[in-house]
């Protein structure tokens, strides 16, 4: 059994934490929080040895009735692997107390490229992960195009690919975060991040990227334009990423017309918080006109680098290879819609 450590009980990490319990062959150390909150007492009544991420806010855990398993320093210790589920920059500050237990760290898209030995995405580059120290798991946008993007450059090679990436204001819990009645460019020069990003994945890849904020909060969409060296039958390429096991190809019969429908979906088909694992490709959209190929997709930021981090775990420790790890995750995730 991989013991796992979690630094960072949020959005990311509290998906990361169920999703390794669900796993056979990991068992959860515990997790770490800064402070005492509605997701410290969930831990707690989930059963999750929780462990204070600032030795000196102790006392405000026990004012708050929480009990605590001890210290980050404690949980590291005793972790195989730790996933860095803080916010953006802190895994950056934490790195130091990961080397100092030689304890191998995975780190979120928020951090950046150079912190880490690679960049990962399971379907895309597992094998350059094996055996590294501090790896990254890139960001919901990275991950979902890089998924799409993989089988599109082994079945038919990519010339090119150009994104327009409309981005959610904010996660729904992120009461601070905007706009409220706007649509921004952001940034407003090209490229957005996501396209350098996606070539710390396939570092040869020609890929352009423009971003736009707008007052959202469930999901991102991504206008997809890849021109391909070989042209396929349209069908061809619904066939092709309809057989992608973390692509979730939209039929027309299930009306489903945007990313609310999406969600609501989720929440009947039972995935646990409204959960999309997937990237979620509308079929009617995949197009061919002349070599370039366009599609919608939608990404779920709350959950689709959840799988990711589980396949990392593997990665790093050598356990398992790509076809295993990615098998055995969506197996014990119930991956698929």
């Amino acid at each position: 059994m991989i013991s796992v450590g979690v630094n960072g009980y949020g959005t990311i990490g509290k998906r990361v934490a169920d999703a390794v319990v669900a796993q056979p062959d990991m068992e959860l150390v515990g997790v770490a929080k800064t402070r005492p909150n509605f997701e410290a007492e969930t831990a707690v009544k989930n059963g999750y040895p929780l462990f204070a991420a600032i030795e000196e806010r102790i006392e405000q855990f026990d004012d708050a009735g929480i009990e605590l398993a001890g210290t980050v320093d404690e949980l590291v210790a005793a972790s195989d692997v730790v996933v860095d589920a803080c916010p953006s920059g802190i895994g950056a500050e934490n790195k130091s107390l990961y080397a100092e237990h030689d304890t191998p760290a995975l780190y979120q898209g928020g951090e950046d490229a150079d912190l880490v030995d690679v960049s990962f995405n399971a379907r895309s580059n597992y094998d350059a992960a094996t055996g590294a120290d501090h790896v990254r798991v890139v960001s919901c946008n990275t991950t979902g195009l890089s998924r799409l993007l993989a089988p599109l450059e082994s079945a038919y090679g990519v010339e090119k690919a150009r994104v327009t990436l409309v981005r959610r204001g904010g996660d729904p819990g992120q009461t601070g975060r905007g706009p409220i009645n706007d649509i921004l460019p952001n940034p407003v020069t090209l490229p957005s991040h996501h396209g350098p990003d996606v070539n710390t994945i396939f570092p040869e890849l020609d890929i352009d990227t423009l971003g736009m904020k707008v007052p959202a909060t469930l999901m991102h969409t991504h206008s997809v334009n890849v021109t391909l060296e070989t042209v396929p039958d349209e069908a061809d390429v619904r066939e092709l990423l309809a057989d992608e096991s973390r692509l979730f190809c939209i039929k027309p019969s299930m009306a489903i017309d945007g990313s609310g429908k999406l969600k609501e979906y989720a929440h009947d088909v039972g995935r646990p918080r409204g959960d999309l694992w997937e990237n979620c490709i509308w079929e009617e959209s995949i197009s061919i006109e002349g070599d370039d190929l366009y599609c919608f997709q939608a990404i779920h930021q709350e959950s689709d680098v959840v799988p990711e981090n589980i396949d990392a775990i593997r990665a790093v420790t050598g356990v398992a290879d790509a076809d295993e790890s990615i098998a055995r995750t969506n197996e014990a995730m119930g991956m698929g819609l």
